[in-house]
């Protein structure tokens, strides 16, 4: 459903472009990184949980990879699709840079002094996980635009903000109901022993 109502958005979009000469820019991103994210999504989640010296949630074996993009950059992005995009095209915003869950989970433990060991679980996997997203950022280079900030510094800095402003960022239960592995309504962070395996 998610990714359907998303290709439905875009052609909505586009038919307003090409009936009525509405003059719209689309862009796709994923897997944008940086402060101020809210922890239901990966990267927050796990290092409000490490800096707690709690274990991190791994979904499936962690193979899952993804290509995070630093906020910074994907400002800049739709900075550049705005003053040089062309009416009616669509952008793909994205690295060619792949890390697995798992490395990330790696990563966040050797930045927070963490044990690996001791600090990831595996759970259950979400229903209908994509195991990759593979985005063609080709459009994009063509306007000049490319990520700058590498992986670890942009890590480093997301990892300082939140050790810095923790939960106090956000309401404390909205935020416990988030770092569980499966966020839903209702849950809890404590238990729900009947996801990990």
């Amino acid at each position: 459903p998610c990714s359907g109502t998303k290709a439905a958005a875009e052609y909505l979009v586009l038919a307003y472009h090409r009936s009525f000469g509405m003059p719209v820019v689309i862009t796709r991103g994923n897997n944008v990184y940086g402060p101020h994210q809210f922890p239901e999504k990966l990267i927050p989640k796990f290092t409000l949980l490490l800096a707690a010296d709690r274990a991190v949630p791994l979904h499936g074996d962690g193979t899952h990879t993804r290509s995070f993009l630093y906020v910074t950059d994907v400002a800049s992005a739709l900075v550049t699709v705005l003053h040089r995009g062309a009416v009616g095209q669509i952008y793909n915003v994205g690295t060619d840079f792949e890390v697995s869950n798992k490395q990330v989970a790696l990563d966040l433990c050797r930045l927070l002094g963490r044990e690996p060991d001791t600090h990831l679980t595996y759970v259950d996997d979400r229903p209908f996980n994509d195991c990759r997203y593979d985005i063609n950022t080709t459009r994009m280079r063509k306007l000049g635009w490319r990520p700058r900030v590498e992986w670890l510094d942009g890590l480093k800095k997301t990892v300082d903000w939140y050790v810095q402003h923790g939960e106090g960022h956000w309401d404390a239960t909205t935020v416990q109901s988030a770092l569980v592995p499966h966020p839903r309504l209702g849950a809890s962070a404590v238990g729900d022993a009947d996801v990990t395996r």
